[in-house]
């Protein structure tokens, strides 16, 4: 007999066990760390006593994790279900209690109806038909992409006119969020949300160092900004480009390419073995032939289906 019930703060170990032992059984090795599952309960906006279920067999091993998650304001809603290889059909269960709360959180946020977007690891042919039969459909591709060093980093010169400035100031950072808001407000699944909460979330993030975020000026105005994290140091060894957005008007100068080789001679110079990224291939913007042409190759493809609710 399986017990379904709330996440909590505590269940963070049990959980990360079961998501590795999914992970190894679908990539070969985890992919997720305590440190990623630990954020993940702790997510501002996410509720743990509405918004998660947990699911134990008789001893008490948890077998199934599912959540749903309100990016913004908007009508799209995140979601996922997890269960342990063997476990039987509790993906079946999950995935109408994922639907309803779904549909209440965008009730909460004004919505009749909302966009359920799951994230799905190409590799897992069994969960996309089973997220196929729910009634999901393809909706973009995310491209992991990693570059690896063999020694330090040359940085690119600075060019004319561009100054660079760390996140350690309010100042910076909140002219870092108006120009990820806009450089973003094209892509696929963004959910504008404001300073505030933009900054919460990052704040509440075990692997946000705020000196890796770097905002571009050109004659003293916000241009582009890069945002490093560690989000892959423990596991991998390597930095991580969580962000890398230009403003519309003035995309086309090689700011792109220059913050991305200034993240890459960073992390060498942290002692990093590499960078990694992720760049959906419907981007509004080649940035996939960019990463490609600065020497990045691509380790992983992650899908994302879409559903209307």
């Amino acid at each position: 007999m399986n017990t379904f019930s709330r996440p909590r703060v505590e269940d963070a170990d049990a959980l990360y066990e079961l998501i590795s032992t999914y992970e190894r059984a679908v990539l070969g090795a985890p992919d997720t760390t305590p440190e990623d599952v630990a954020d993940e309960l702790a997510e501002p906006g996410f509720d743990r006593d509405k918004d998660g279920w947990v699911v134990r067999a008789q001893d008490g091993r948890l077998d199934g994790w599912a959540w749903a998650w309100a990016a913004g304001d908007g009508d799209l809603i995140e979601v996922d279900v997890i269960v342990r290889p063997g476990a039987g059909d509790l993906a079946e269960k999950l995935w109408p209690l994922v639907s309803g709360r779904a549909r209440e959180l965008g009730a909460e946020r004004g919505h009749d109806a909302v966009t359920l977007h799951v994230g799905l690891y190409r590799a897992d042919q069994g969960k996309q038909a089973l997220a196929k039969g729910w009634g999901f459909e393809p909706g973009t591709s995310f491209h992991r992409m990693r570059i690896d060093f063999d020694g330090p980093v040359e940085p690119p010169a600075v060019p004319a006119g561009l100054t660079l400035h760390g996140g350690e100031s309010e100042e910076v950072r909140r002219e870092a969020h108006r120009v990820h808001q806009e450089g973003f407000a094209e892509h696929f699944g963004f959910a504008a949300i404001d300073y505030d909460l933009w900054y919460e979330r990052r704040q509440a993030l075990s692997a946000t160092d705020w000196s890796q975020l770097v905002l571009a000026r050109i004659d003293g105005r916000p241009a582009a900004v890069v945002i490093g994290n560690n989000q892959f140091v423990s596991d991998q060894d390597c930095g991580y480009v969580a962000t890398l957005a230009v403003l519309p008007r003035l995309r086309g100068r090689g700011l792109g390419r220059f913050l991305l080789r200034h993240a890459f001679a960073a992390d060498a110079a942290r002692g990093r073995k590499g960078t990694i990224l992720h760049v959906d291939s419907g981007n509004t913007t080649p940035a996939l032939s960019l990463y490609e042409s600065a020497g990045m190759r691509p380790v992983m493809a992650i899908d994302v289906w879409r559903r209307r609710l």
